[in-house]
C-alpha cells in the first residue's frame, strides 16, 4: 500500500491484490465492488454478482486503485474513489494488434469531488502503463466532459438504429439466401466457443476493435444476466456457417415483448459477420422472426444495411454515440503502428499536460508506413494530446478539427493528406 498523499492527509491511497484470499483483503475487495457498483446506480453487489465480478477480474488480472478515508465513525472504511485497469490489445489498422491499457469503474464519491482524486489515480495508472511499454490506453465513458483533460479523445462512434421488419417492409436488394452457407440456432453455452473464434477473427481485421474482457463469456454464454442476477433464459444465439460448415458470423439477441402485437421487438446485443453474405443473412433472419415489428441494433456510421435494403427508410437512426476513447502514451509506437495515406513529412507539436506525448515530433510517411522521431524544428501542425487521440483511428478528419479551432499550423493540408482516409473507418462494439 502506498504512503499517504500529503495533499490528502485524511485519505489512504493504494491498490488491491485481486488474487488475494486473506480475510482482510477480501473485505476490502468487497467494499471496492460495492463502491463502484453503487456509483453506477446498481446498488451493492449480492453474493453471486460479487463472486462473478471477482472471477472475471482475476482472469483479466485487474489492478484496483482506490482512495479511502483514513478513519470512519462507523463500520469499515469504504473507498471514496475507484479506478480499475488491465492490459489487453487493440486493432489500430496496422499489421498487428497493439498492447492496450483498458480502464473502467472510474468513480469518485460526491463527498470527495474536486479534490484531485481522479487526477491522482489516472496519472499513476497511465504513468505505470507508459513505463511498462503500453503505447495506448482506452476507456468507454458515461460522461463526456471528464476525460479530455487527461488526453483521451473519442475515437470511434456507433449508430443506434431501428429497423422496421413488419411484413412487407423489410426487403433486401440482393437475396443473400441464394449464396452458399446456412444458419443454425444454437444454445448460447454451446455456441460461445465458436462465437469467440469468430470474434477473434473480427478483431484481427477491424480497426478500432479491442480484445474483450473476461466478463463477456458469462454474458454471451447465457450463464449470467447482470440485470436479473441469474441465468439468462432469454438470450438467443444464431450462427452463420459458410459453405464448408465453419462459423463466419453470429448474432446474440433478446426478444422484448410489447403490450400489443405490433410492439414486439428484438434487441441485438452482438452481431459479428466476417463476410457480407453472413451479415445480410443474419439480418434477414432477424427480419423473419415471427411477431417482431422492430429490430434495434448498433450499426456502423455508414452501414452496408443502409444500402442493402430496398427502402432505406426502413433503417432509422435514433442516435449517434461516441464509443471508444483512446489516449496515446508512446507517440512513436502508436503513430508508426497505424496506416497512413500519402507520402509526406510534418512536424507535430503536441501539448500534453501529463507529459507522455508532449513536444515536437517529425512524422515521415512512405508507402503507408510512418517513421516518428523527436525534433527541435519549427512545428507545421500544433494540437493537443486529446485532439491527436480523436484523430488517431481515423474516425474524424484533420480539416474538421482544424475548422473547430483544435488544430493549427501552416502544414494542415499536408497532415490531412498523410493521415485522413488512410484505412477503413474504425468501429468498436466492445464496452467495458
Amino acid at each position: 500500500m502506498s504512503s499517504p498523499d500529503p495533499r490528502h492527509d485524511d485519505l489512504i491511497f493504494g491498490t488491491l491484490d485481486v488474487h488475494a484470499t486473506d480475510e482482510e483483503t477480501l473485505v476490502a475487495l468487497h467494499a471496492y465492488g460495492d463502491a463502484w457498483s453503487t456509483a453506477f446506480l446498481e446498488g451493492r453487489l449480492d453474493e453471486e454478482k460479487r463472486k462473478r465480478w471477482l472471477a472475471h477480474s482475476r482472469e483479466d488480472d485487474v489492478t484496483f486503485r482506490f482512495a479511502r478515508p483514513r478513519t470512519t465513525v462507523a463500520g469499515a472504511s469504504r473507498p471514496v474513489a475507484t479506478f480499475s485497469s488491465w492490459d489487453q490489445e487493440i486493432n489500430v489498422g496496422g499489421a498487428s494488434l497493439l498492447p492496450l491499457r483498458m480502464i473502467t469503474d472510474v468513480t469518485v464519491a460526491p463527498t470527495h469531488r474536486r479534490r484531485g482524486l481522479l487526477t491522482k489515480l489516472m496519472s499513476e495508472d497511465l504513468a505505470e502503463a507508459a513505463a511498462e511499454g503500453v503505447p495506448v490506453a482506452a476507456l468507454t465513458v458515461s460522461e463526456g466532459s471528464i476525460y479530455g483533460r487527461f488526453g483521451f479523445g473519442p475515437a470511434t462512434r456507433y449508430r443506434s438504429a431501428e429497423v422496421d421488419v413488419r411484413p412487407g417492409r423489410f426487403r433486401l436488394r440482393h437475396d443473400a439466401t441464394a449464396e452458399p452457407g446456412s444458419l443454425q440456432m444454437v444454445e448460447p453455452k454451446d455456441a460461445y466457443p465458436l462465437t469467440r473464434e469468430v470474434y477473434a477473427a473480427h478483431l484481427a481485421r477491424t480497426r478500432g476493435e479491442v480484445a474483450r474482457p473476461a466478463f463477456y463469456e458469462q454474458v454471451y454464454n447465457g450463464s449470467f444476466n447482470w440485470e436479473s442476477g441469474g441465468p439468462d433464459r432469454v438470450l438467443t444465439t444464431v450462427l452463420h456457417l459458410d459453405a464448408d460448415g465453419r462459423p463466419d458470423g453470429y448474432c446474440h439477441y433478446r426478444v422484448k415483448e410489447g403490450d400489443s402485437h405490433d410492439l414486439h421487438r428484438i434487441d441485438v446485443h452482438d452481431l459479428v459477420a466476417l463476410t457480407p453474405t453472413a451479415y445480410l443473412r443474419l439480418w434477414q433472419f432477424l427480419a423473419d422472426v415471427d411477431l417482431i415489428s422492430v429490430v434495434r441494433a448498433r450499426v456502423l456510421h455508414d452501414d452496408p444495411l443502409d444500402h442493402a435494403v430496398v427502402d432505406p427508410r426502413t433503417v432509422t437512426t435514433k442516435q449517434v454515440v461516441d464509443m471508444l476513447w483512446v489516449r496515446i502514451l508512446d507517440l512513436p509506437v502508436a503513430l508508426e503502428a497505424r496506416p497512413w495515406r500519402e507520402d509526406g513529412t510534418v512536424v507535430l507539436e503536441v501539448e500534453d499536460s501529463l507529459g507522455h506525448t508532449a513536444g515536437r515530433w517529425r512524422v515521415t510517411t512512405e508507402k503507408g508506413q510512418a517513421r516518428v522521431e523527436r525534433t527541435e524544428d519549427s512545428p507545421g501542425v500544433s494540437l493537443s494530446a486529446e485532439t491527436l487521440a480523436t484523430l488517431y483511428l481515423g474516425d474524424r478528419m484533420v480539416p474538421t478539427l482544424a475548422a473547430a479551432g483544435r488544430i493549427t499550423g501552416p502544414d494542415l493540408e499536408t497532415f490531412a493528406a498523410m493521415a485522413d482516409h488512410a484505412g477503413p473507418a474504425p468501429y468498436c462494439r466492445t464496452g467495458f
